[in-house]
């Protein structure tokens, strides 16, 4: 138990850091499913408008609520916004452009046939899966890094 709990205040921030990230994400996540969902079911965009859409509504309250909540930002450099936007950029486009050929392979090894609807949806699900990874990584190492905050020796 002794052990768990130095490692637990080792990795204090990271683990917060994770957390926060992860109340933001889903929030997020939920709002940026029913705005895909509405957009590519009952509207009628396709793949990607329908998902490029719901990222960039996402993106913006996920900069603020991110910015403040889960990296503690107080310094924003003038840069900042465009290092978050570059960062959703290439998360996005690796994550639903990975996604939508995977799961239609996948889903061609069976028997059966599947709509390109239900096979659109199942690759939004699994982009969205995707870029949570890639985005909590991009914005803890390239967006909200921390620059020039080593601690000084007394």
């Amino acid at each position: 138990m002794k052990k768990i709990k130095e490692l637990y205040e080792r990795n204090k921030d990271f683990i917060m850091e994770v957390i926060h990230f992860g109340m933001v994400g889903v929030i997020n996540t939920l709002m940026g499913w029913v705005i895909m969902a509405v957009l590519y079911n009952l509207i009628h965009m396709n793949y990607w408008l329908s998902s490029g859409i719901s990222y960039f509504i996402g993106s913006v309250f996920s900069y603020h609520a991110n910015a403040k909540v889960t990296f503690k930002v107080e310094n924003k450099d003038k840069w900042l916004p465009w290092r978050f936007a570059i960062n959703i950029i290439v998360c996005y486009l690796i994550a639903f452009s990975v996604a939508q050929p995977f799961v239609t392979y996948l889903l061609s090894l069976g028997q059966k046939t599947y709509s390109q609807a239900l096979i659109d949806n199942v690759a939004m699900l699994l982009g969205m899966c995707m870029f949570i990874v890639m985005n909590f990584f991009g914005q803890k190492i390239f967006v909200f890094r921390k620059i020039g905050h080593k601690k000084k020796n007394s």
